[in-house]
């Protein structure tokens, strides 16, 4: 990763207190660390370790990309993970040290992905998976920190192998299994060779999505694509049983779990989570849960568990009940947006695609979820009074919403032609200002039970993207793609200002003062602008690659914050021109950041899902 070489070496980091986020997607990628105190989940290119207790965050740094793959050895002394990459190039897991929480070494030989790994029982040997460019499994000895052997993965007339599993007892056998290929390999140590079996399913073609493995190796278990459970033997490689013959699990068997005392967890793609037992594999027991269910772990013997979805929820499930408690939830699509109501820096709100979120700063726990389905949310703002959350969206309506309750208030509809792609409100709660696709800026009059369109000013040529209003609501800017700032007079409803630049314009902010503003966009470029005749005072060069997406300065003035593609957090000291803070910990494009009401904590967050909330270095 060039992007993240920090500027000049006088600049001081960020101090990160807290994230919101879990990738959900990544198969098995939530553990339950064995000493049954801490959970260990993927997101972007960052591991998390989060005590189950204390909600204590560690955070293990060292991938360029997105983290593909997790898996812990069994004593929880290591901890593997490996990433994506571009097309071509080497692709690294990276042996981490749990108790130290740092990296001990990078493995590369795998191109392009890396789609599994697993640990033999006695932390001897790694074993890992490429993806589909790659095709080879690799075993390494964790001790020399070196490969071993490799072979390719599946055989010429079959799919990719995409799962792998280790042996409970012995640290020669594994399984790797996928698109029409079960292979249990056997490791001859002493010739640096690995030799595969081939399982035979009989007329059976199945395409394999988990694997489980019970506790004395008598069998393992495969969850497949159709929805049914393949029980094999490894000793006999014959099938011993499938099932359930009739009702199958939908959207296939994406997690298996087998339990000490007998009988397999299994979760589909559907959101349902099962307790069974062979050979009829009925549903003893069953839960429906929000999202695809991606990961199951288990707490000790699994008496408790953890189960982790797609929509990026986190439950906690105690065996005997069968009852489930949400411990975590996240955004699970690019957040396009954070604000604070007026000030307080308790709550925050932010939205991502179909949802609007309020959370709880504190304790990063999600307050309340509002979700109009099939709609993209482009922008949120409170009213000042802190009675409705307005938001914009992209079928061209604004909804307010109770911030309390999540109830629609009023809907204004076909505010815009080209969907809603900015709002903000005015101080004494009565108007708001929208802008759309089109470029068109529009004022509305808000009553007590109307919404009324005052004016519709038709200036910018492209979509509006973002609108600060001057405090004594007299005036207001608009930055747009087509490279222009418009300054508005909000009393005489016409243009004052226009400020040119060869850029797309993405975020702006007043000076309190109100005599200058602030501007940036893709051209990466900080600009300071006059307010009275739109004359540039003076560029800063804000990021070394990408565009800048999201701005906001403090209540005094003195500094302000960026976010961006360089996926860097930034603090500005505004007078010198200088980063003074930088933040590293996103792994996606930064899409929007605040500094908290009274200066305590600045909140970013971007494209992959991620909230995160720094301490801000400044006493106020």
């Amino acid at each position: 990763m060039e992007e993240q070489i920090l500027p000049e070496t006088d600049v001081a980091e960020l101090e990160l207190e807290a994230v919101i986020g879990f990738n959900g997607h990544v198969p098995n990628g939530l553990k339950c660390h064995p000493d049954q105190e801490h959970l260990i989940y993927p997101l972007g290119c960052t591991i998390l370790i989060q005590a189950i207790n204390t909600n204590e965050q560690k955070f293990l740094h060292g991938h360029g990309n997105n983290v593909s793959c997790l898996t812990i050895s069994k004593e929880g002394d290591y901890i593997a993970s490996g990433q994506v990459t571009f097309m071509g190039f080497k692709a690294d897991i990276i042996l981490w040290d749990y108790k130290k929480r740092e990296l001990i070494a990078r493995l590369s030989l795998h191109k392009g992905k890396i789609e599994a790994l697993a640990f033999s029982p006695n932390d001897l040997y790694l074993v890992s998976l490429g993806g589909p460019d790659d095709g080879s499994v690799v075993v390494w000895s964790v001790a020399k920190r070196d490969a071993i052997c490799g072979s390719p993965a599946a055989g010429l007339n079959v799919g990719n192998a995409t799962n792998v599993i280790f042996s409970r007892c012995l640290d020669e056998m594994f399984v790797t299994a996928g698109n029409g290929t079960i292979r249990v390999w056997e490791l001859d140590l002493p010739n640096r060779k690995i030799r595969p079996t081939e399982c035979q399913t009989g007329q059976k073609k199945r395409i394999v999505m988990s694997t489980g493995m019970a506790d004395d190796d008598s069998f393992f278990y495969l969850g497949t694509t159709t929805g049914d459970i393949l029980k094999m033997n490894p000793r006999t490689k014959l099938l011993a049983d499938t099932g359930p013959a009739k009702d199958k699990f939908s959207l296939g068997v994406s997690a298996v779990r087998c339990l000490k005392m007998g009988g397999l967890l299994v979760g589909s793609g559907a959101g349902m989570l099962v307790f069974c037992k062979s050979p009829s594999y009925k549903p003893i027991k069953k839960l429906q849960l929000q999202g695809g269910i991606t990961s199951i772990t288990l707490r000790g013997e699994g008496h408790q568990f953890f189960v982790g979805t797609e929509e990026s929820h986190i439950y906690r499930v105690s065996f005997t009940d069968f009852k489930e408690t949400l411990i975590a939830t996240c955004h699970f699509e690019a957040v396009q947006d954070i604000v604070f109501p007026f000030g307080t820096a308790e709550l925050f709100a932010t939205c991502a695609k179909k949802d609007i979120r309020v959370w709880h700063t504190m304790s990063n726990r999600e307050l309340l979820r509002i979700t109009v389905p099939n709609m993209t949310c482009h922008g949120i703002d409170f009213m000042r009074d802190g009675r409705s959350l307005i938001s914009a969206w992209d079928d061209g309506k604004i909804r307010a919403f109770a911030p309390e309750t999540g109830r629609l208030i009023y809907t204004i509809n076909s505010a815009h032609r080209i969907g809603v792609t900015a709002i903000a409100t005015t101080s004494d709660c009565k108007r708001i200002i929208s802008g759309g696709g089109e470029g068109e800026v529009r004022v509305w009059q808000i009553g007590c039970q109307t919404q009324k369109l005052e004016e519709a000013l038709k200036e910018h040529k492209s979509s509006v993207s973002c609108i600060r209003v001057k405090k004594n609501n007299e005036e207001c800017v608009t930055a747009s793609t087509d490279g222009t700032c418009i300054i508005w007079d909000l009393v005489r409803l016409r243009r004052n200002q226009m400020i040119l630049a060869n850029t797309l314009f993405q975020c702006v902010c007043y000076h309190p003062e109100e005599f200058q503003i602030i501007t940036s966009g893709t051209d990466r470029k900080i600009a300071y602008w006059e307010v009275f005749d739109g004359s540039v005072i003076r560029e800063l060069e804000g990021s070394l690659s990408g565009s800048i997406n999201g701005m906001d300065i403090t209540q005094e003035g003195g500094h302000f914050v960026t976010g961006g593609h360089d996926h860097l957090v930034k603090v500005w000291d505004y007078n010198e021109g200088e980063v003074t803070h930088v933040g590293v910990g996103h792994s996606g494009n930064i899409m929007g950041i605040r500094v908290s009401p009274g200066n305590q904590y600045i909140v970013s967050v971007s494209a992959d899902g991620a909230i995160l909330r720094w301490k801000y270095p400044f006493a106020s």
